[in-house]
């Protein structure tokens, strides 16, 4: 069995998770109105601080908290590392290719290197010096659960007794901003997941890490409090569009009908989504239809992105940290920025106390990129 008993988190709510939990339970907003470039019109973002972060400075302090929290310290060398993103380094390349267009000024052979997808793991297995298996996930929004699940398979394997996990993202960029404005995604005025006058999802910086560990490498360390187990996940390509969801729910009904079979779990038994729940009227229509498909019993649900904004790659990540603190201290986070009537009926509008035994966590990306991770009482 694999449980997590570490967690950090750094979000637009909050630079720490102590910071963040509360201010979610409260449902208060990390999103606000800026105009971080002067080309681009102000939008509702989540910035962790008053200028665009740095991936690194995002990452790290999490992955610090998590280690504190799991009760450990570097040097850890059998510790494999996860980290997954799904935008990396790029406002350090829209630099690097802006100097060089308009200034003639190519980058650095270093500099470059050091922003390539996989930097970010190789730094933090420097910051804990770890030698174990090293991995860097890309799957558009679906990364974070991507991360936690190849962390988990790494255990389950026996390659390693503990793994780090998660996943960052520093999407304030004028390529990123000016992307999703571009195919009509961003909210002008507010994000507002599952209500029927949503009008698009606000982008947010982030970073979530987890310490995973083995029964074995938990029974070793006497003392420690894991938040939960990961039971198992469900992952699909449907590749339907390069935007849109399949109407059809096909690729996303089979990620999430395999990860209740490779948990062992019968839809009945599922307490709590942590839902995708961007604030998109496409994303938001088809994942409410398919939670109440699959799991007929309808049970609660909220996105969070209303608090911490769209953090892209990392927003599954984020999603397992929340839906972890619901199982340990049972309460449920409420769907932020929820206006009017929802979607669907059975929405968390307020921070509610109830017990829970098993949540679902759901990402879905661009390019059909489908994900569903499966967590349970420790």
């Amino acid at each position: 069995q694999v449980y997590v008993t570490g967690l950090g988190l750094v979000s637009a709510l909050g630079a720490s998770l102590a910071a963040t939990w509360p201010r979610l339970l409260a449902g208060k907003s990390g999103l606000s109105r800026r105009q971080p470039f002067a080309d681009l019109p102000p939008l509702p973002i989540g910035m962790v601080g008053q200028y665009p972060a740095q991936l690194g400075d995002l990452l790290r302090p999490a992955v610090a908290a998590a280690l504190a929290d799991a009760g450990l310290s570097p040097p850890l060398p059998n510790c494999g590392v996860v980290i997954g993103s799904s935008r990396s380094f790029q406002g350090i390349w829209e630099q690097q290719s802006k100097a060089w267009l308009t200034q003639g000024t190519p980058p650095e052979g270093r500099s470059w290197l050091t922003a390539l997808p996989p930097a970010a793991t190789l730094a933090i297995a420097r910051q804990i010096g770890a030698i174990g298996p090293l991995l860097a996930p890309m799957a558009a929004c679906a990364t974070g659960l991507w991360a936690i699940f190849q962390g988990y398979e790494l255990i389950r394997r026996g390659q390693c007794d503990q793994v780090l996990v998660g996943a960052v993202e520093a999407p304030i960029t004028p390529l990123t901003l000016a992307g999703f404005q571009q195919i009509g995604a961003l909210a002008s005025n507010g994000c507002y997941p599952f209500a029927l006058d949503r009008e698009g999802l606000a982008l947010g910086e982030g970073a979530a890490v987890l310490v995973l560990e083995s029964g074995a490498a938990l029974a070793r360390r006497a003392g420690a409090q894991p938040y939960g187990r990961i039971l198992g996940g469900g992952f699909s390509a449907d590749a339907y569009h390069m935007t849109a969801p399949d109407p059809q729910q096909t690729g996303s009904r089979l990620a999430l009908e395999a990860c209740l079979r490779h948990s062992g779990l019968r839809p009945e038994q599922v307490d709590y989504v942590h839902a995708h729940g961007t604030g998109t009227r496409l994303n938001d229509a088809q994942e409410a239809a398919l939670i109440t498909q699959c799991l007929p019993h309808q049970p609660a649900a909220s996105s969070t992105k209303g608090a911490t904004g769209h953090t892209l790659g990392a927003a599954g990540a984020m999603g397992a940290v929340f839906g972890l603190m619901a199982l340990r201290y049972g309460q449920l986070p409420p769907n932020v920025g929820l206006r009017g009537r929802p979607i669907y009926p059975a929405l968390v509008q307020e921070t509610r106390s109830e017990t829970v035994k098993t949540v679902l966590c759901l990402s879905f990306g661009f390019g059909g990129q489908n994900g569903v991770l499966a967590l349970g009482h420790a």
